[in-house]
Parts: structure tokens; sequence; C-alpha cells
């Protein structure tokens, strides 16, 4: 990270703490999944609650490197920074909507769009790390990003379920664990 951060420090700091709202808002998300989840009769979507488990604990990782990343950098993790506030006021009704409504379709349809999201911030850092020819950063980047990969991969697989059950009356089979 120290090779990124030559070039401006405080836009790397602040490019950080953006992922760091988005990933804390991910857990959120993950969470609120999971009760949802566990609370269900389904067994197709009981299936579900590993998966669900294993992504939030990737998300709260994600959220505790970038916080260490931060503070080594200099910066405090829990400031609000330009970029930080962007994402907050971006990502807002998607965080309201999967934390208030406790339909499963609607929550998995908003997390797809989370993780859509989520996915190329985690790009955008891994593209600076690059150009920034920064090996470490871009390991650990390339990293959490292949993780997010894994997130957006099963909520697109959960919406698409969904809606050939809504859509075309199949039955549901929605992805287990990876």
């Amino acid at each position: 990270m120290k090779r990124l951060a030559e070039k401006n420090r405080d836009k790397v700091i602040d490019a950080l703490n953006e992922r760091l709202t988005f990933e804390r808002a991910g857990v959120k998300l993950y969470h609120a999944i999971l009760e949802v989840a566990q609370a269900s009769n389904s067994a197709e979507i009981g299936r579900m609650v590993p998966t669900v488990k294993l992504h939030r604990d990737q998300e709260k990782e994600h959220e505790e490197w970038l916080e260490a990343q931060i503070r080594a950098l200099g910066g405090d993790a829990h400031a609000t920074t330009e970029m930080s506030a962007l994402i907050a006021e971006e990502s807002a009704g998607v965080e309201k909507m999967v934390t208030t409504d406790h339909n499963i379709v609607h929550q998995m349809h908003g997390l797809l769009t989370a993780e859509l999201v989520d996915n190329a911030g985690w790009e955008l850092l891994l593209e600076l790390a690059d150009d920034a020819d920064d090996p470490d950063a871009r390991r650990e980047f390339r990293r959490r990003l292949h993780e997010e990969e894994e997130h957006l991969i099963f909520a697109r697989r959960a919406v698409t379920a969904f809606a050939r059950r809504d859509v075309l009356g199949q039955t549901v089979l929605l992805p287990a664990s990876p």
C-alpha cells in the first residue's frame, strides 16, 4: 500500500474509506438476509444460510482489513471523507430496503445491486494498485475482489432462481455453499 500512497496519501485514504463504508453496509445487508433466511420454513432458502454466513464474515474481514490499512497510512477509519459520504448517500436506499423489507426475493435483488457496486469498487482499487506498480496492494485487492466476485455470482444465481420461479413457475433451486 505504501507505493500506492506515495502518489497521494490523502486520496488513497479517501478511496479506502469509501470501500470501508460500503463494506460496513455489506455486513448489515448480509446480516439482515441471514435473519430472514434462518427464520424461513423453506428448505431451499435454508440451503442459502451457510453461504450467506460465509459472505457476511468475508465482508467483515474486508472491513477490518480496510480499517487496518487506513490506520497504517495515518488515517482515521471512522472519519467521513468525500468519497465515503458519497457512497453512503448512493447506497442508502439499498441498505434501507434490505434491512427493513423481510421479503427474501426483494433482499436478494437489493444485494445483487450492492454486489455490482462492491465489485466495481474493488476493481478500481486493483487498477490503481496496478498503475502504481504496488504488488502488495495488488495482491490484497485481488484476493478481496475474488471473494466479491463469488458474492456477486451467488446473488445473481439467487435472483435468477427467484425470477424463474415467479415468472416461469419453475421449481426454485437456490444456490448453496460455493
